[in-house]
């Protein structure tokens, strides 16, 4: 899906103070792009990846998702969304400790009602894409930190969402294996078409997106494509 912001702000109020955390942020993002979001702690960014995935509204501006206006639409149409086409990663993982790998990733296909025999296919498939076929069967607790944002990225990509979210999903692990699970959900990405939008300080994450944005105090101050990505 593409992604359409315009002249968006987003104004929080902390008791008498305002806090202006964007200042008029414009940007496309195209069906099935890699992009990234950079910038220092407070520039903004965690805020707009917010307001892209519905999980707040902006104060001033128009946020369009394959050209429907999401400022418009009510609360039970937006959790919808969120449920139907927006798939989330977080730094810490978020999974559930007492239930596995496979039920992890089968969780949000139950919730959405997808016959059984289909969502054990497809929570099997993901993790066998991701190196984690023989690891199914292990509680969070079992794994790595690595394997467990592996399933985290798969439990992400269960209902086939449009646009995937991830907010410094990288933030925990060693270089090395944040450059690997960045390659595993870059990979998912282009096998399953969707649009990945990722939050991060690690430059090496960036120069993995085929676009990045670059924020400082609520503006996006440079944008530029990633030619070395893009090749690949």
């Amino acid at each position: 899906m593409s992604v359409k912001v315009v002249e968006v702000e987003k104004i929080y109020r902390l008791g008498e103070n305002r806090v202006h955390a964007l200042k008029g942020v414009s940007l496309q993002l195209n069906k099935g792009e890699f992009v990234a979001f950079m910038g220092p702690s407070g520039s903004g960014k965690t805020t707009l990846l917010n307001l892209i995935g519905v999980l707040d509204k902006p104060s001033k501006g128009k946020i369009y998702v394959d050209n429907i206006d999401l400022t418009v639409l009510k609360e039970k149409d937006l959790t919808k969304l969120r449920r139907s086409t927006i798939g989330f990663i977080f730094q810490f993982y978020n999974l559930i400790p007492v239930l596995s790998a496979f039920e992890n990733v089968e969780l949000p296909m139950l919730i959405a009602g997808v016959p059984t025999k289909e969502r054990e296919n497809r929570a099997k498939e993901l993790l066998t894409m991701v190196g984690l076929a023989d690891r199914i069967h292990h509680r969070p607790d079992e794994l790595s930190g690595g394997e467990q944002q592996r399933v985290a990225i798969v439990r992400a990509l269960a209902n086939k969402p449009s646009i995937v979210l991830a907010d410094e999903p990288t933030g925990d692990l060693d270089s090395k294996t944040g450059k690997e699970v960045v390659q595993a959900l870059r990979d998912l990405s282009n096998r399953e078409g969707a649009t990945v939008v990722v939050v991060t300080h690690d430059p090496i994450v960036a120069s993995m997106a085929s676009k990045v944005f670059e924020m400082r105090d609520g503006i996006i101050i440079k944008e530029h494509a990633n030619e070395a990505a893009l090749s690949h």
